[in-house]
C-alpha cells in the first residue's frame, strides 16, 4: 500500500468523508524507502513519511538525494546535532523539534526545485525594494 509504505492512521477516525467537505484527513505513513514517490516528491497535505535509516549519513544523504529543498525537520533533545546536521541539509530552513511554524524574522527560502528567492525577514522585503544607485562626479 502507498508504493511499499503502510498507512498508521486509520481516515474513518476522521470525519473526512462528509459531503460537501474539502477536509482531508493526516497520513502517517511508516516503511518508506528513499525510492519511495512521498520521500521524493514535495507534499504539501497532512502527511509525514517515517523512514528508518541507520546513521545521521544516510539520513543526510537520503534527504540530499532529492530535487526538493523547502524545509527539514531534525527531532533532538541535542540542539549542537540538530545545528550540525542542518548546515548538512539541503534546504532553505531547518526546523528542531517543530515543522509548523513561520518567524517573520528569519528568511523563508526554498532551494533546488522548491523555489527561489525569499520572503519574510528582512532579506525577504529587501526583494520588494527597486534600488537605484547614482555616480555623480562633480568635476569634470
Amino acid at each position: 500500500m502507498h508504493a511499499g509504505a503502510k498507512t498508521a492512521v486509520d481516515p474513518k477516525s476522521f470525519d473526512a468523508d462528509r459531503p460537501g467537505t474539502a477536509y482531508l484527513a493526516p497520513q502517517v505513513l511508516v516503511g518508506a524507502g528513499p525510492d519511495n514517490p512521498i520521500m521524493q516528491d514535495e507534499c504539501f497535505g497532512p502527511v509525514v513519511a517515517i523512514a528508518k535509516v541507520a546513521s545521521d549519513e544516510e539520513a543526510v544523504a537520503n534527504m540530499n538525494d532529492n530535487p526538493f529543498g523547502l524545509t527539514a525537520a531534525i527531532w533532538t533533545s541535542d540542539e549542537e546535532a540538530a545545528t550540525r546536521l542542518g548546515d548538512r541539509i539541503e534546504t532553505g530552513t531547518v526546523f528542531m523539534n517543530r515543522c509548523d511554524y513561520l518567524d517573520p524574522a528569519l528568511a523563508w527560502v526554498g532551494v533546488k526545485d522548491s523555489g527561489r528567492g525569499c520572503t519574510l525577514s528582512r532579506v525577504g522585503y529587501e526583494y520588494l525594494t527597486r534600488p537605484k544607485s547614482f555616480h555623480l562626479r562633480t568635476r569634470i
